[in-house]
């Protein structure tokens, strides 16, 4: 499990939320996005499986700076979309997934295209 946390501090006390939980609601919405094949392995997930950890950030890494939720995604896009478009709407989503669940209105999401996924 993953010590890593977001602390929002509030009158009554702090509210901690797990960066798993995050990568975990960002992985879904990025499922649910029209165009995406899947999120890729970067090569350190990769290594970590190989050596038995358990990584659950797959293709997605989560950060806190400066007061927002910053968030890459590492994707692969359907062959015949628009890799833009797709990407956008993946912004767009993953965006208004952080704003509803975690009452945090700004976030940055970087979207990094690492392929092409071909019908077989």
């Amino acid at each position: 499990m993953s010590d890593n946390y977001i602390t929002c501090q509030e009158e009554n006390g702090s509210i901690n939320i797990s960066e798993e939980v995050i990568s975990s609601m960002v992985r879904t919405a990025i499922s649910e996005v029209e165009g995406v094949a899947g999120l890729a392995n970067t090569a350190g997930a990769e290594l970590a499986e190989l050596i038995g950890l358990k990584t659950v950030s797959r293709g997605v890494k989560i950060q806190f700076v400066d007061n927002q939720i910053v968030v890459d995604a590492i994707i692969t896009v359907c062959y015949g979309c628009n890799i833009v478009k797709v990407a956008q709407s993946v912004q767009e989503k993953v965006m208004n997934v952080i704003s509803s669940t975690t009452g945090f209105e700004h976030s940055q999401v970087n979207v990094h295209v690492s392929g092409i996924s071909f019908e077989k």
